[in-house]
């Protein structure tokens, strides 16, 4: 099957297994061997499938009805929560919806947002594209006997919840580390938090792979790749249920939104409970194989 994307990015062609900056999106264009255009761009050949990232920042950039042009089927790919466009314009807000009931199959991060655009838009084919990791730019992975301290999922912002995530590894031990992120608050580091500066997606799995514990307290779902990446590490993450990859890829350590006292007596269980620790390490490595490894990959 011949496959094209269309995102914001600028560059035409194919993604090579080696990048460095292996986001989920590139690796799905691994996967499928797809071509890469702009979502401005009408494609120069013919293709079985286009799949269209609907822009969380710029929905208005998408245009089905162009890409049918060249694509027999054109699917149109969720970015960001399902509930993110409802602060939109309302001109926008009609545009988003209208891209999910014109496009042949709506494609979406977690089981919920699936019922979520089931019931909005009633579209007959909704599927579950689900996040995935090309191993082959990782080069570093720190020794499991090496770990220490915990990582938390992002910065002090509601999008993220790393208020929440730091007041729950801060409940067991000082060594907090976080990657920086879009939305960022200035003076962070003055909780004690050690900050990793910007990196690329390699980078940051090897920065990850040197802690032993994770902490996604985070109530924006969408790809959950953090959770995804603890787990191909053998990191333990707690986190919330409404993301499949903490569902499935942490089962003893996924709380229902909000339930921070859980959430709470699972960190200081995992971090003072040796068998407990190498129990969900274990687990994680296992579902990772079982469900998010490439050869589990499918459209």
């Amino acid at each position: 099957m011949e496959i094209a994307f269309f995102t914001e990015m600028g560059f035409n062609g194919k993604i090579p297994r080696t990048h460095s900056n292996m986001r989920t999106e590139f690796a799905w264009m691994v996967a499928l061997d797809a071509d890469h255009y702009n979502l401005n761009q009408t494609p120069t050949k013919q293709y079985d499938l286009g799949i269209a990232i609907n822009s969380k920042n710029n929905p208005d950039h998408v245009n089905v009805a162009q890409y049918k042009t060249k694509c027999k089927q054109v699917a149109v790919m969720q970015e960001g929560p399902f509930w993110y466009f409802q602060d939109y314009p309302l001109a926008n807000q009609v545009h988003y919806f209208n891209n999910l009931t014109s496009a042949d199959i709506v494609l979406v991060h977690n089981e919920l947002d699936a019922k979520y655009f089931k019931g909005l838009t009633n579209h007959p084919d909704v599927r579950v594209l689900r996040s995935l990791m090309i191993e082959d730019p990782i080069k570093e992975i720190t020794s499991i006997e090496q770990r220490t301290g915990v990582m938390i999922g992002g910065n002090f912002k509601s999008w993220y919840g790393g208020f929440d995530s730091f007041m729950l590894a801060k409940s067991v031990t000082d060594e907090i580390y976080s990657p920086q992120m879009g939305r960022r608050q200035e003076g962070e580091e003055q909780l004690g938090i050690q900050q990793l500066p910007y990196l690329e997606w390699n980078q940051w799995i090897s920065e990850l792979s040197k802690r032993k514990i994770g902490i996604h307290m985070m109530r924006t779902h969408a790809a959950g790749t953090f959770a995804m990446n603890c787990a191909y590490l053998g990191i333990p993450c707690i986190g919330y249920e409404g993301l499949d990859t903490q569902r499935i890829l942490h089962p003893n350590l996924t709380v229902k939104d909000g339930d921070l006292d859980t959430a709470r007596k699972l960190i200081k269980k995992l971090y003072n409970d040796e068998e407990f620790l190498i129990l969900c390490s274990q687990q994680a490595r296992e579902m990772y194989s079982k469900y998010y490894h490439e050869s589990k990959f499918t459209l």
